[in-house]
């Protein structure tokens, strides 16, 4: 089991991977991140979001050439989408902003997994939701929300590891039971 310190030390390190060498991912740490997704909170416990997960390179391709956001080639891919038909089944309104959250937290636990795996990953929200619908033969009612790109990361990254020049500190986020409150004593702790 993982200690919470080593669950925070992977979620402190881990960065986006936009550019992957073009070393295959195992099947086996692709379904352990598929896994991970499975596990993330989901709203009332329903799971509206369903998973393509892809390693063809060729439809990797076709994705890439309808995502301005996806930089480099991964040799993996999940594409996060909402199932509206359950959604609709379930009582929710059509655009229930829960769905949405779901997707991030299935997107943020597989972003984890992977860099716990040794793997680079990358969050794309730009892409051209009807052509990834088509290329994947997507019925109407599920809709493709999220992509993480999976893969080695290349040997050097243009655009760097980027960090903030100034990085945030937990206190400039906190106000303290109201808005605009600052922490007692500059202490985040009671």
């Amino acid at each position: 089991m993982t200690s919470l310190p080593d669950c925070l030390e992977c979620i402190k390190t881990r960065r986006v991977t936009r550019y992957f060498s073009e070393e295959a991912v195992p099947r086996e740490a692709f379904v352990k991140i598929l896994e991970a997704g499975r596990w993330a909170p989901s709203g009332g416990n329903r799971r509206l979001h369903r998973f393509i997960a892809i390693q063809d390179r060729e439809i990797i391709e076709l994705i890439r050439a309808v995502s301005p956001g996806m930089l480099g080639y991964p040799s993996a891919l999940a594409v996060i989408c909402i199932d509206w038909a359950k959604a609709g089944s379930l009582g929710c309104k059509p655009h229930h902003h829960g769905a949405y959250i779901d997707v991030g937290t299935a997107a943020e636990n597989m972003l984890l997994a992977g860099h716990a795996l040794g793997l680079g990953t990358g969050p794309v929200t730009s892409f051209s939701a009807s052509a990834v619908s088509t290329i994947l033969r997507l019925p109407d009612w599920l809709t493709p929300e999220m992509m993480v790109c999976i893969g080695y990361p290349a040997g050097t990254q243009p655009f760097g590891r980027s960090l903030p020049a100034k990085l945030t500190r937990l206190e400039d986020l906190i106000s303290w039971e109201q808005f605009g409150s600052a922490s007692v004593g500059g202490s985040l702790g009671r």
